[in-house]
């Protein structure tokens, strides 16, 4: 019997100055070749109760807003890969799964004993690139949310400062190839890299 090939996802994240992200999108523009994504998606992080399973465990549920109708996506993401692997490869290599689920996806998950830790809306704009693998680069103001589900209200975590993250989908196989790639992406943004501070 074959061992499971997990699904991981291969990420390095940074910051940005709000000033400097428009000159980045231009530089993303020239090398992508493609037009921007936008995205605007409210994420909920449930963590379950001690009724469920030997160990807790948490859940994001996004929701994409940018779409005449929600998407909801149901996101399961584990710990990073530790030990002497980890530190040979120059990237977060992490256990993901993602599925879509309805809009009832909340409501399943209070039933199973779920309850929900907090909320955060994330708002900009990513672009896709395929090389050995599908890369993508995102840039997002994260807001939290005062308020239950009041997304209007929402005020940014960090102001003046944008996230950034270059990730790419693996597998256990084959994730060295990902972190490689990534990493060479990466490298065109250099002249950004006083402004980007990636982990």
């Amino acid at each position: 019997m074959k061992p499971k090939v997990e699904a991981k996802e291969c990420i390095v994240q940074g910051i940005i100055e709000t000033q400097h992200v428009e000159a980045l999108e231009v530089l993303l523009q020239g090398l992508c070749g493609v037009k921007k994504e936008k995205i605007k998606v409210h994420e909920l992080l449930l963590k379950s109760g001690t009724n469920i399973g030997i160990s807790p465990s948490e859940v994001r549920l996004l929701c994409s807003l940018e779409q005449p109708e929600p998407l909801w996506t149901v996101s399961l993401i584990g710990g990073a890969l530790k030990g002497a692997a980890s530190e040979q490869v120059a990237a977060l290599v992490r256990n993901r799964e993602d599925s879509k689920v309805s809009s009832n996806a909340l409501r399943f998950f209070y039933a199973l004993g779920y309850k929900l830790d907090h909320e955060l809306l994330r708002v900009g704009f990513a672009f896709h690139i395929q090389r050995a693998v599908r890369i993508t680069v995102s840039v997002t103001s994260v807001h939290k949310i005062p308020k239950l589900h009041a997304i209007d209200e929402a005020v940014p975590v960090a102001p003046g400062l944008q996230l950034v993250e270059v990730s790419a989908p693996s597998t256990s196989d084959n994730y060295h190839e990902a972190v490689q790639a990534i990493s060479a992406f990466s490298e065109f943004l250099s002249p950004y890299y006083s402004l980007l501070l990636f982990s």
